[in-house]
């Protein structure tokens, strides 16, 4: 079993282009299943500063979780999906 805490001190790489995308911030739970559908990140991957307010989420289907390692959580996410 893994907490929520556990995950969110993970670094979120893109296996598509190894960049680094940033922590998970959130979840989304199907309240009907009680499954994680997706992960929820936010910020650039870069320190954010805190006069920078520009937090553009990005949702990872849980699907797109290739694996969950000891410091990194690896995603698969296309290229036209990501933000910049």
């Amino acid at each position: 079993m893994m907490k929520i805490s556990d995950l969110q001190s993970k670094d979120i790489v893109n296996m598509e282009n190894g960049k680094r995308l940033g922590n998970l911030s959130d979840l989304d739970i199907n309240l009907s299943t009680g499954q994680i559908d997706a992960i929820i990140i936010n910020g650039t991957g870069k320190m954010m500063s805190f006069f920078n307010r520009e937090t553009e989420e990005v949702v990872i289907p849980w699907g797109n979780i290739v694996k969950i390692g000891n410091d990194v959580i690896l995603v698969q996410v296309p290229e036209p999906y990501q933000r910049y």
